[in-house]
């Protein structure tokens, strides 16, 4: 089956909405350091680019999760594949994703990360699916919220392609 990527959001506006994100996270933090954690894979190359962006200091980690295993449905199980490499206690983390859609994973790994004592913890994604929400989870801040259907670019897959699309597309099956 082969697969044709329609552009949903262009690099353009992705561009200019990371760089509307970074103007916002500079303000909220002036005076202050941010520790952004990235969540592995996809979160990458949005945390990149909008590490760039932000006039504050920036200190970064990554960490990677999964709920999937080689399923393509969640099993509800999160598991922490790599774990951060520096401690949280009293540091104000922002935890970046590529995209929030059930939210059981991160509404997991926020109640996680909260028990790690940071000064603050908030969540910042590129994308957000609100209406495939399933679990309480807040978005601090959000790029682009987008209608329910599969994407890639910009860090976000299908069976490992497509991640480094500069824009945002959708699949389309033929």
């Amino acid at each position: 089956m082969a697969e044709k990527i329609k552009v949903l959001l262009s690099e353009e506006e992705v561009d200019s909405k990371i760089k509307e994100i970074g103007e916002q996270i500079s303000k909220d933090y002036e005076g202050r350091q941010v520790h952004l954690v990235c969540v592995l894979k996809g979160g990458s190359f949005f945390m990149c680019e909008l590490a760039k962006r932000i006039t504050v200091p920036v200190s970064l980690d990554f960490m990677s999760v999964s709920s999937y295993g080689s399923d393509t449905k969640s099993s509800g199980v999160v598991r922490i594949v790599k774990d951060l490499d520096e401690p949280l206690k009293g540091k104000d983390v922002i935890v970046i994703e590529d995209i929030v859609d059930s939210g059981h994973t991160l509404s997991y790994l926020l109640e996680m990360l909260k028990n790690r004592e940071p000064a603050s913890l908030r969540l910042c994604t590129l994308l957000d699916k609100p209406e495939r929400r399933v679990a309480d989870v807040h978005v601090d801040y959000t790029g682009f919220q987008i209608p329910d259907e599969f994407v890639v670019g910009y860090g976000l897959d299908y069976d490992q392609k497509y991640r480094n699309l500069p824009y945002i597309g959708v699949v389309e099956f033929e």
